[in-house]
């Protein structure tokens, strides 16, 4: 469970962001706090992980704490979450090392994206001994080829039902076939087929045909070893 603390001076902003992330599994908000001398008193008396951290309050600037927060080599990460979208406040997290930049406001979608990308490199981080190139190259490098919603897609898919169906391809046992998917997504047959084929066109997943005692042929997938980490950038 990764924990997470909220540092924003908004109750009702404070409000929907802990709502928002109890909708991801795998996170647990441990506290909600006003301002930033308050962020360090938890932090000192707390397990956190990860803090949501607004730049705009009254006493001190988020970016001042990323700031103290790399100097002091504190073990936490951050996501910045704020109204600033100048270029200079964006750059200053960065090089401070935030994991992310949300602009408010914000679509849950992107919420959610950034919340899983965090918790997919701190599952692989944890499991692993040693990365390689590829490891690192799934969760730092944001290409087309990587990411459903910048991929080009044929007429009549959408990147919202791609995404939803990769999720239930990474979810349900292996091998497996359209009305497996069908069911876990809560989509038809026919549309999922149609995602299928361009999956196994873009060679994400691979297909076999299994021969039945009666009737016609059918089609069982599965999903390539090499292929399974950037599937999961596709939700």
């Amino acid at each position: 469970m990764i924990h997470m603390l909220i540092v924003e001076d908004d109750p009702m902003v404070a409000k929907f962001n802990r709502k928002y992330a109890e909708r991801v599994e795998g996170f647990e908000t441990v506290g909600t706090v006003e301002n930033v001398d308050q962020a360090w008193t938890f932090l000192k008396e707390n397990k956190v992980d990860l803090i949501l951290l607004d730049v705009y309050m009254d006493d001190t600037s988020g970016l001042d704490m990323l700031r103290d927060i790399r100097k002091n080599e504190t073990p936490v990460d951050v996501i910045v979450v704020t109204a600033a979208d100048d270029n200079a406040s964006v750059q200053t997290a960065l090089r401070y090392g935030a994991v992310d930049y949300l602009i408010k406001p914000f679509e849950f979608e992107r919420f959610e994206d950034s919340l899983k990308q965090y918790r997919r490199q701190q599952e692989m981080m944890q499991k692993e001994e040693q990365v390689s190139q590829k490891d690192i190259d799934s969760f730092l490098l944001h290409d087309v080829e990587s990411s459903a919603k910048g991929m080009e897609l044929p007429k009549g898919l959408t990147t919202l039902t791609l995404s939803r169906i990769t999720e239930a391809v990474l979810a349900v046992p292996s091998p497996f076939s359209a009305a497996d998917i069908a069911e876990s997504a809560g989509i038809s047959q026919v549309s999922v087929r149609k995602y299928l084929h361009f999956l196994t066109e873009k060679e994400w997943i691979e297909a076999d045909v299994k021969y039945q005692p009666a009737g016609r042929p059918q089609l069982k997938y599965h999903i390539h070893p090499d292929k399974k980490e950037r599937l999961k950038t596709f939700y």
